[in-house]
């Protein structure tokens, strides 16, 4: 009678661990998943950040707008159909609606003032066209540290006269 020889199980274990078959495939699947997983994020930010220079684009075609057309009388409703249809990105609005107004400049700033007076560095008032372009952006994925939807807003305001 032949006496078969039994193994531990910490043996087999043993055995199992030392076998490499399947170790790329294993090694694989993990960082795949991980460079998969970036490649999403970085996808998904990057349309978010194209989305973002969009409507920058939108506010400043607005503006030009306004500048091209400054000698006629101010068209709200023209400049915001310009913002609108100044890229082909989905759902850019003219929000807040572009306004006119006077202002003397100091430095970086610009403060209202009414028109035809004089500004305290002696030049007259400026008329002033500020445009504002906006739109709702969603992440194609839920972030942690990122709200599932959020407003991209960009302002431009110009000197028209």
């Amino acid at each position: 009678m032949e006496h078969k020889r039994h193994i531990g199980p910490w043996r087999a274990w043993r055995g199992f661990l030392r076998c490499a078959r399947g170790t790329a495939a294993i090694e694989f699947a993990i960082v795949g998943g991980v460079l998969s997983a970036m490649m999403v994020v970085s996808g998904d930010l990057g349309l978010a950040y194209y989305a973002k220079m969009q409507v920058q684009t939108a506010a400043q075609v607005g503006a030009q707008y306004a500048v091209v057309n400054g000698s006629k009388p101010f068209d709200a409703m023209a400049v915001s159909n310009a913002v609108v249809n100044a890229t082909s990105t989905v759902g850019i609005s003219a929000t807040p609606a572009p306004v006119q107004f006077c202002g003397c400049p100091s430095g970086t700033t610009l403060s209202n003032a009414t028109c035809g007076t004089l500004c305290p560095d002696g030049t007259g008032a400026g008329t002033y066209a500020r445009v504002s372009a906006s739109r709702t952006h969603t992440t194609l994925i839920a972030y942690p540290w990122l709200p599932a939807s959020y407003n991209q807003i960009a302002t431009s305001t110009v000197r028209i006269k």
